[in-house]
């Protein structure tokens, strides 16, 4: 039996992060409502980063606003700021929320939010009148920058969002919460997919699916509409706790499950995310449990085709291959399932989190590997290439921030998850469920033919 070796970065500095600060993944959770908007409270920079890296990685535009801090909130607070943004966007725009955000700058000014927001609101009413100002939602998240990093910023954004728009229960809805993770479009969709096959409706907290890939359409109205199509409406997250459970696909993201659970006693399940087979089949019971839906022969022949492919690939061009495994603690642990279930080896798996849930898994995890798995917590890519300029693997299977010790090292890197910006159309394309599961070996086996079958030896495999 293997076991799982775990390390912790040797250094203070941080070189090539693999994270970034909460505000990003709270403003991701937002984007994901329709007529929803991120109301950033800080700095330009705080919100500009954000859109660069959502536009690269989704090749959308982003609407984010930002409440635009400068030395004089320092000293005085951004009170002003926050209360005219808020009521310049209302006007404008009319969105449905507004998840106000903070930041570094604005935590440690210690800028109270929530009665800066209370004011807005009363201001609101003036401006555009009671019952418009009171279909305006002004969700308040707490996302201070010095700590953590935009996995729990993310939690926070949901957690917040649920225990501030979910509604006192009344008759059961009869869906099923979902809490996807910082996932792309294409994996949500998938969700769904599966989702619809055994007629089971969901709710999605939140769906930024449309969003971050909605249709090119001529406007039916003269001016360009604001806001993108798709999302989850605020009815939807209203009725949240009328649900017969939530499934949070990430550990990372399990805070809103587990606030409405506590709240509203809607049961939770938490993680893990469903890439591979053992993790599908996991998601699948879990929808059986809170349903009573029998899984259709439609869901199990895919479940079929993802199996006929691992016996197809699997042992032939895979099997005993070293990988290296970097980035999102929840898909890196369901990769590095994956890997093992394909009889390749999760050499080194690394994340920029410390992550208790993380390393529960991994642990798990190298008990089905073969050899042990060195477990890198809390780290950066700067240790990961370290690392394998010492211990060199046969692939790197992670985000386009790798991309570049990759080629230095002469490791060819399968993309995955966020950020991926030097290939076109990855967003759209799942790495969850059977289906996604099909699509990634597919993406590992054709990068292990471009690697290491050339021609002459191709063909003396005929």
């Amino acid at each position: 039996m293997s076991c799982a070796n775990v390390m912790k970065r040797d250094r203070t500095a941080v070189i090539n992060p693999l994270v970034t600060c909460q505000p990003m993944g709270a403003m991701y959770a937002v984007a994901g409502i329709r007529r929803g908007l991120p109301l950033v409270h800080g700095s330009q920079g705080c919100s500009t980063f954000v859109r660069y890296s959502f536009s690269r990685h989704f090749r959308e535009p982003s609407e984010i606003a930002v409440t635009s801090l400068h030395e004089d909130a320092a000293v005085f607070g951004g009170r002003k700021n926050l209360i005219s943004g808020i009521g310049n966007l209302a006007v404008r725009f009319k969105p449905s929320v507004i998840g106000a955000i903070s930041t570094c700058s604005s935590e440690i000014i210690g800028d109270d939010m929530e009665g800066f927001i209370k004011i807005a609101k009363e201001e609101l009413k003036q401006k555009i009148g009671e019952e418009k100002a009171e279909k305006i939602k002004i969700v308040p998240i707490s996302t201070p920058s010095f700590v953590e990093t935009h996995f729990k910023g993310y939690d926070n954004g949901i957690n917040a969002l649920v225990n501030n728009l979910a509604q006192d229960p009344e008759d059961s809805n009869e869906k099923v919460n979902i809490i996807p993770g910082i996932v792309n479009p294409g994996d949500i969709r998938e969700i769904k997919h599966i989702m619809g096959l055994m007629g089971i409706d969901g709710i999605i907290l939140t769906d930024i699916s449309d969003p971050f890939d909605s249709p090119l359409r001529p406007s039916t109205t003269e001016t360009r509409p604001f806001y993108p199509k798709g999302g989850t409406t605020l009815e939807e997250i209203e009725d949240s706790s009328n649900s017969l459970g939530t499934i949070a696909l990430c550990g990372y993201a399990g805070s809103g499950a587990l606030s409405l659970e506590k709240k509203y006693e809607v049961p939770a399940a938490v993680g893990p995310i469903p890439i591979g087979v053992k993790n599908t089949d996991n998601f699948l019971r879990n929808l059986k449990k809170f349903t009573d839906t029998e899984i259709p022969d439609s869901v199990l022949d895919e479940r079929g085709l993802l199996i006929d492919s691992m016996a197809d690939l699997a042992s032939r061009y895979l099997f005993g291959r070293k990988v290296a495994i970097f980035g999102d603690p929840a898909i890196s642990a369901g990769i590095a399932r994956f890997v093992c279930e394909l009889g390749m080896i999760p050499s080194v798996v690394c994340t920029g989190v410390e992550n208790p849930e993380f390393v529960s898994e991994m642990k798990k995890v190298a008990k089905e590997s073969d050899e042990p798995v060195d477990v890198m917590i809390g780290s950066d890519l700067r240790a990961l290439e370290v690392k394998l300029e010492e211990e060199p693997v046969e692939m790197m299977i992670g985000h386009s921030d790798g991309r570049l010790f990759a080629k230095h090292l002469d490791i060819p890197l399968v993309r995955v998850g966020y950020p991926v910006y030097d290939r076109a159309g990855y967003h759209r394309v799942p790495i969850v469920g059977y289906n996604g599961s099909v699509n990634l070996i597919d993406r590992i086996t054709n990068t292990v033919f471009d690697k290491y079958y050339a021609d002459e030896h191709w063909k003396l495999q005929q």
